[in-house]
């Protein structure tokens, strides 16, 4: 195999120092975003009455950090707390009083104070001595909050069982989230109706966004890999919806997670894990004779962290890496065998294929207390990713894979200054990160290997369908983001029942896509015919542009202010405002070639009503398009305690959040035309061009066309058929989110603990997603011909060009849920815990999950209709257990899903005219579709002495070794003959894994 190597950088050192020596101006008392830090209120009483002189003063426990507050009027509050264990001490009237709490990432928790008396607790703390809670306690709940969501905690992130490392694989215990790992292993998070785009991840308070692809924050889109390393979170927050006005882009689920910290005494851990071959049942193929090869998958790291200055200053450092060689087996299409591939490329179709992956991720923090009042945090993350993908799992041999590599590295200072009446927090950060595939065999030509669709054999230039793919495939992309950003947030407690958060986010950011698809020239060759003669050829070649990336240096800018009112003892409101705006000079000011133009407005059949749109609204001279000023977010929640001691609190909420538009796409105008794809087909056996039906460009086959310059030589520009066209539309607007809630909250005791529980109503729709259109039109403007309601797309003739696509705004979902949960928390006083979650959803979009999902079939969404989004289940139950028993611990995780539905076409009624519509299958008992995995784990620890502990642990995935099949039919019948196998499984692929076992060894002291 060709060795993978990754690209050096270099960074702009004094740059980047004065930018991290600015935050340090930025104490003055102004305006936040999204916050990681916990927030300890409540009374404080004397003999039973409100204390009217008094302080209180909260310390952490592992790092000295301490604050301290005046009591006004009984009541006080202590924000800006790093999630952790701290000792709140009293002082009112010379007597004091001292309590224990563990409080968790972006928590608001209830400590009511008392002294001369019985000290007492409010809410969900009754249940627990709070002077025994330790650092893993999850008996504070937040229930008096108006947000859908829940916790992970740390106990949950270390002991339940887990095939990968990626943090957010614990995210599907909370209802309404979806963690998906596909069949070549990459990972996707969602929730609801929408894409993973719509997800956003707030680490230390700072958003992970990418910018430029699908998988809603960096690192998470087409990859194996990991964000970020697991041994450096701490715990995080997961907000399905109605989330308050500080959190930005995003439109679905918003995470928020914070990082570990050093603390005054020195902790290491160390941590090995495998997995291979013979630890993995076989696949249902491999059963079937298919031979198993050899795999491995290994993970290793190592943390430390500590004081510098005991209770002042601490570090900490992580280090995770990922070793894979997955086994990838070729399959044929068309149901192929390796005895019906041509004799000459049987060997590479039969090739063992072992797809590599290695990941490095490094983490390192420094806190520093200069003062009481004072926080200042330095935080580095570095992912660097090498993998061989697009191979096997289909017709893809090794030739024809690609090399994919990722780098990504984010800086951010931070600064927090608190006062009696309020806190200031500020953070400048930097981030650089890039996406780039790239062919495994660039030198050679791409070849395809295809037979005609079956009930076409015999006919002229027939419809083909793909067998193998052989030689250089066509993925080359260059793309990433790279800027600087201020954010600050300013939080007010000097109003009585208010909290007063306002928060201010400026970010300068190179966004930059460069495409070139196909890379190598892509020859066509029918399996029935000549074998040393292609009849059609696909490539790409410099276009009349000079451009040959999209680059923007785009500007955001995002302002919110929010108000926490407690009405009264039992009323809360949440009243919130949000405004965000951007600029993207490549789309504001992209200028729309002079030729297109000229083959635009002389295109007749656009001439005329019956082509449904305009063009000129699709045509730019740099002057016609603005950026998108209306992304105003009002917030409104509210909740109510019914007993007014936070054991059963109503809450409900609805709110629009804007999510952004995917540079990728707005790049489409940009890198379409930088390299222009053509197509020319051959005169040749079985594919005569020239005869009914015609293929144009026609020509007769030459071999020197097996070299790029020739086939170059071959553009006539205005002549031949040249590139695909996207044209986007002049008033682009922002995709968002309306949401709405009502649910309740309970704590209750059960089995002599305490359980929390949670009801939640949801209805979330989504707007203005982008989507594809054909602009094409037949002589008379129509799309269809004449009793046509489907399919029949009109024909590929803009004179000089190929096909022509419109980008608009108009995909939309729609999405009501109920959401259940019931956890009992683990603490270390009662050392087991339980977490159930059901989600029960109804969703439906008119696009699907692909912006070209219907293209061919419908001239815009206005024509298409609503029916269920594919990958959502109806029924989803994701059931938690943790137990420490004789110094061991065990855990599991069931998951459990309905089918998702598989959509496909729908001729049930008969052909054109009319006949035909999208479809969607689902059923709603256990079949073939459902998932179903049970994961267990085992660990045991050892005291070696000296302070180093030993543990050793086992996980098993898939105990019953279900086959949980991926691939179903998707043609609903036709003239009245329901197709037997629609919804029905037509392959033995599945979702992996099989049953497996991992093995670990760790060390920490």
């Amino acid at each position: 195999m060709k060795s993978m190597h990754r690209s050096t950088r270099r960074y702009h050192r004094t740059l980047l120092a004065c930018a991290l020596a600015g935050c340090m101006l930025a104490a003055a008392p102004q305006v936040l975003a999204q916050s990681t830090a916990a927030t300890i209120r409540g009374q404080v009483s004397i003999d039973s009455a409100p204390a009217s002189e008094a302080s209180v003063t909260a310390t952490n426990t592992a790092t000295g950090l301490t604050r301290t507050v005046q009591v006004s009027n009984g009541t006080y509050s202590v924000a800006g707390l790093p999630p952790g264990t701290y000792r709140v001490d009293v002082n009112a009237g010379g007597q004091t009083n001292s309590r224990t709490v563990t409080v968790q990432v972006a928590q608001v928790a209830t400590l009511d104070l008392m002294v001369g008396g019985v000290a007492e607790t409010v809410g969900p703390t009754d249940a627990t001595d709070l002077d025994t809670v330790t650092v893993t306690a999850s008996a504070l709940v937040e229930t008096k909050t108006s947000e859908v969501g829940s916790y992970v905690t740390n106990k949950q992130i270390t002991a339940l069982p887990q095939g990968t490392r990626n943090f957010l694989a614990f995210a599907d215990i909370v209802p309404g989230i979806k963690f998906s790992t596909g069949n070549d292993g990459s990972t996707s998070l969602k929730s609801g109706a929408q894409s993973s785009a719509a997800v956003n991840v707030f680490i230390d308070g700072v958003g992970q966004k990418d910018y430029v692809l699908k998988g809603g924050v960096t690192g998470q889109d087409s990859s194996r890999g990991n964000p970020f390393p697991q041994l450096g979170i701490a715990e995080y927050k997961v907000i399905t919806s109605n989330y308050k006005a500080e959190y930005d882009q995003l439109s679905s689920a918003g995470i928020t997670a914070v990082t570990k910290s050093g603390t005054n005494e020195f902790h290491g851990d160390f941590f090995w894990d495998q997995t291979n071959d013979g630890w993995q049942s076989k696949t249902p193929r491999q059963v079937k004779g298919e031979p198993q090869p050899s795999s491995k998958e290994e993970q290793y790291g190592v943390s430390l962290g500590g004081p510098i200055i005991p209770d002042r200053m601490h570090f900490f450092v992580a280090y995770e890496a990922k070793e894979y060689n997955s086994p990838r087996a070729v399959t044929p299409g068309r149901n192929f065998t390796i005895e019906d591939i041509p004799p000459q490329f049987r060997d590479e179709a039969t090739q063992t294929i072992v797809a590599p992956f290695k990941e490095d991720l490094y983490f390192g923090k420094i806190d520093w207390t200069p003062g009481d009042d004072h926080l200042i945090e330095l935080t580095f993350k570095r992912r660097e990713e090498d993998e061989l993908t697009n191979v096997g799992n289909g017709a893809n041999t090794a030739s024809y894979g690609t090399l994919k590599t990722g780098e990504e590295t984010r800086i951010d200072l931070r600064y927090q200054l608190s006062r009696q009446d309020w806190l200031n927090d500020a953070h400048i950060t930097y981030e650089d990160a890039n996406f780039a595939p790239r062919p495994y065999s660039p030198n050679l030509n791409g070849y395809k290997l295809q037979v005609p669709r079956e009930g076409q054999e015999g006919n002229n230039n027939p419809d083909m369908e793909l067998v193998l793919n052989l030689g250089g495939g066509g993925d080359y992309q260059n793309k990433g983001q790279k800027g600087y950003s201020f954010q600050d947030d300013f939080t007010y407690f000097g109003f009585d029942r208010h909290t007063i958060k306002a928060g201010i986010k400026y970010k300068k950011i190179d966004i930059s896509a460069y495409e070139q698809s196909p890379y190598s020239p892509q020859f066509d060759y029918d399996v029935y015919q000549d074998l040393d003669i292609p009849y059609h050829v696909e490539f790409t070649a410099s276009g009349n542009n000079n451009a040959t990336s999209a680059k923007s240096n785009s500007k955001q800018f995002g302002f919110y202010i929010q108000d926490d009112w407690d009405v009264t003892d039992k009323l809360q409101l949440n009243l919130g405002l949000r405004w965000d705006y951007e600029t993207t000079p490549s789309y504001e000011d992209q200028v729309t070639p002079d030729t297109l133009v000229e083959a635009l407005r002389n295109y007749t059949n656009i001439q005329n009503d019956n082509a449904g749109y305009d063009i000129n609204d699709y045509i730019s001279t740099g002057s016609e398009r603005k950026a998108f000023k209306d992304a105003y977010q009002p917030r409104l929640g509210f909740s109510y305690d019914l007993m007014g001691d936070e054991r059963h609190v109503i809450f409900g909420g609805a709110g629009r959040s804007y999510n952004r538009n995917q540079f990728d796409y707005m790049s489409y105008e940009i890198y379409r035309l930088a390299f222009q794809r053509y197509s020319f087909y051959f005169n040749t056996p079985g594919h005569d061009c020239t005869a009914e039906p015609v293929r144009t460009p026609c020509i007769d086959f030459d071999p020197s066309y097996f070299d790029r310059d020739a086939l170059a030589d071959l553009i006539v520009p205005g002549e031949n058929f040249g590139s695909e066209v996207f044209l986007i539309n002049n008033d682009l607007k922002t995709p968002y989110s309306d949401q709405f809630s009502l649910g309740m909250r309970n704590s209750f005791p059960m089995l002599g603990h305490d359980w929390n529980s949670s009801v939640t109503l949801l209805h979330v729709m989504s707007h203005d997603g982008i989507s594809v259109a054909i602009g094409n039109r037949r002589a008379d403007g129509t799309f269809w011909p004449p009793g046509v309601t489907f399919g029949s797309a009109p024909g590929a003739d803009l004179p000089g060009y190929s096909r022509f696509f419109l980008m608009d705004n108009g995909a939309e979902t729609r999405l009501n849920s109920l959401l259940l949960s019931l956890d009992k928390p683990y603490s270390k006083d009662s050392p087991w815990g339980v977490s159930l979650a059901y989600t029960y959803s109804e969703a439906k979009d008119n696009r699907g999950s692909d912006i070209f999902e219907n293209v061919f079939d419908y001239p815009n969404l206005d024509e298409t209709r609503f029916i269920g989004t594919v990958g959502i289940p109806r029924h989803r139950f994701v059931g938690t257990g943790i137990v420490d028993f004789w110094g061991m611990t065990a855990s599991a995780k069931l998951t459990l899903e309905s089918a998702p539905g598989n959509r496909g076409t729908d001729c049930y009624d008969g052909f054109d005219p009319g006949g035909c519509d999208n479809a969607i299958r689902r059923t709603y008992y256990f079949n073939d579709q459902d998932f179903r995995q049970l994961d267990v784990a085992l660990q045991k620890e050892w005291d070696t002495g000296g302070g180093i502990k030993l543990r050793v642990r086992g996980d098993v995935l898939n105990v019953t070794n279900e086959r949980n099949y991926s691939d179903f039919g998707n043609f609903r019948g036709v003239d009245k003959t329901q197709n037997d196998q629609f919804g029905r499984r037509t392959t033995d692929n599945i979702l992996l894994p099989t049953r497996t076992f991992k093995l670990s060894f760790g060390l920490n002291w």
